[in-house]
């Protein structure tokens, strides 16, 4: 039975229920999307109705900003890392892989928010790391920021797949990124070593200065393979051969790049345990703006912000005009 598992990343978190059940289209409780009886999915110890209900039926609140200290700056030609002090509580809740925050130069506006990977965290000093491609006007206002920035945070959903790569113990996994999917392949990677996971890296970083972030692999005991993995709309024949060799002793596949790139994979894996990077463009992180949402057909709309999925279900019967 091919059964899509679907998944709310905020289920059972401080910030469930969100703004969704009050315009009836929360991801996991069929009550607060009107209909008539219960139908949870994926229990989480707590009846998201019942918590709407005793809340006056209002949504819990969001997720804060605060103005954090820009500790370091590391500048290349097309990218850029920041050391950022943080609360505490907002650096222990941005450890759990696939983290990220929205950040802005505080001189402008809230909608130049950026969702940004997070590169390394530290709870003992209260620091994250970030790294950031300069890439349009969002980021280049965030490259003008010289003492602080308004981060906004925390958020989950950066990867497709987690409940997988926290299950994966002493096991084989392969994580192949492009360009700057390296960065939130950091936190995946020293994940699945604390797990006494054998990893072995392909990475594509032949347009990024990523010298900084290849450094931080180095603390890691895991095979490095560096290549050109996409080329002219395709798969280089090189990448393809190496993937070929890999992939029949390994556990788990992990993608960190485009889209076009997951979805050429995964017709190479399709038997594989597979993972990948949330790639959708998201603006208020939330589901209410809708810019992450995907059209499926049969007018299924998925909000791809909040909701964790099989990646193999992520381009299935999808909508891409």
């Amino acid at each position: 039975m091919d059964y899509e598992y679907i998944d709310c990343i905020d289920a059972g978190t401080r910030f469930c229920p969100c703004s969704l059940a009050e315009t009836g289209e929360c991801i996991l409780c069929s009550c607060l999307r009107g209909e008539k009886f219960c139908d949870c999915i994926n229990w989480k110890g707590v009846c998201i109705y019942g918590e709407f209900i005793n809340n006056g039926q209002k949504s819990k609140n969001g997720r804060e900003s605060y103005k954090c200290l820009i500790e370091n700056k590391i500048s290349r030609e097309n990218v850029f890392y920041l050391k950022v002090s943080v609360p505490h509580s907002l650096a222990g809740e941005l450890t759990y892989v696939g983290s990220f925050v929205f950040i802005r130069n505080e001189k402008f506006d809230n909608y130049y928010d950026t969702p940004i990977s997070i590169l390394e965290v530290n709870t003992e000093e209260d620091y994250i790391e970030l790294g950031i491609e300069l890439r349009g006007t969002k980021t280049k206002a965030i490259d003008l920021s010289e003492k602080e920035l308004i981060i906004r945070g925390p958020y989950w959903n950066g990867i497709f797949g987690i409940k997988k790569i926290n299950s994966l113990k002493e096991k084989r996994a392969l994580i192949i990124t492009n360009g700057i999917g390296i960065i939130p392949a950091i936190p995946l990677i020293k994940k699945l070593t604390e797990n006494g996971n054998h990893i072995i890296l392909i990475s594509d970083t032949s347009n990024l200065d990523l010298s900084y972030v290849k450094s931080k692999i180095k603390n890691y005991n895991i095979k490095e393979i560096y290549l050109n993995i996409f080329s002219n709309g395709n798969l280089t024949e090189e990448f393809v051969n190496i993937l070929n060799k890999y992939k029949e002793d390994t556990d788990l596949i992990h993608v960190s790049a485009q889209d076009i790139i997951i979805l050429r994979i995964s017709d190479l894996i399709s038997d594989k345990s597979f993972t990948c990077c949330n790639n959708a463009k998201m603006c208020c992180g939330e589901g209410g703006c809708g810019a992450c949402s995907a059209r499926f057909s049969g007018h299924k709309v998925k909000k791809l912000c909040k909701l964790q999925i099989e990646p193999k279900y992520l381009f299935r019967e999808r909508r891409l005009i």
